[in-house]
């Protein structure tokens, strides 16, 4: 990459990082490209320079935010779609360390993100990202396991919704406890032992 190739790159990150901390405060309907330039140090021809509308700009985040995301997995997420018919049961078992160690890293390091997201959903397009989620992973997952097909939607509602509570409360408590700590109770949230 040569000098003004990583500007231009540096350039765009800033405005990125902008508009997460913008969506921390506000819904995306509400933010503005004055905001944004604001934020980022940069004036408006620089934006436009980069990108046509906010829902580029966003566009462009949400896909760097996902990049980021999955390299907390190393190898592990490569060709995970393709192995969902023939992966033995135990290996599709998503509640366990291996998926929410690299999870709560990445939350833990990126508050700003989740923060944003669940500030505003429509903003860092939560709802697309839980869809693709429930069909291409989700769905052929429980199917599976022989889960009902009418009850595969409460399921994974449950799952997501209660995993997503205990997230934001870590993230209230400033992600005080561990993230083998926070591991550990979605674990027993999941599985409680019977004594």
């Amino acid at each position: 990459m040569n000098r003004s190739e990583s500007k231009y790159f540096n350039t765009a990150l800033r405005m990125d990082d902008a508009l997460v901390s913008l969506l921390e405060e506000k819904s995306l309907e509400y933010v503005t490209v004055k905001e944004i330039c604001e934020k980022a140090g940069v004036n408006r021809s620089t934006f436009y320079l980069h990108y046509e509308t906010i829902e580029d700009l966003l566009s462009e985040c949400v896909e760097n935010v996902n990049k980021k995301f999955l390299s907390y997995f190393g190898d592990r997420h490569k060709d995970f779609i393709e192995k969902i018919d023939a992966a033995p049961l135990e290996d599709l078992i998503l509640i366990k360390d291996e998926y929410l160690i690299p999870y709560l890293q990445f939350i833990n390091e990126n508050r700003n993100v989740f923060n944003a997201a669940y500030n505003s959903p429509h903003g860092m397009q939560s709802t697309q990202k839980f869809e693709g989620l429930y069909q291409y992973i989700f769905e052929p997952i429980l199917e599976r396991f022989d889960y009902p097909e009418a009850e595969r939607k409460y399921a994974i509602t449950y799952y997501i919704n209660g995993i997503a509570a205990v997230v934001r409360e870590w993230l209230k408590g400033g992600c005080g406890e561990t993230k083998e700590d926070i591991a550990a109770v979605i674990f027993r949230c999941i599985r409680p032992q019977m004594t």
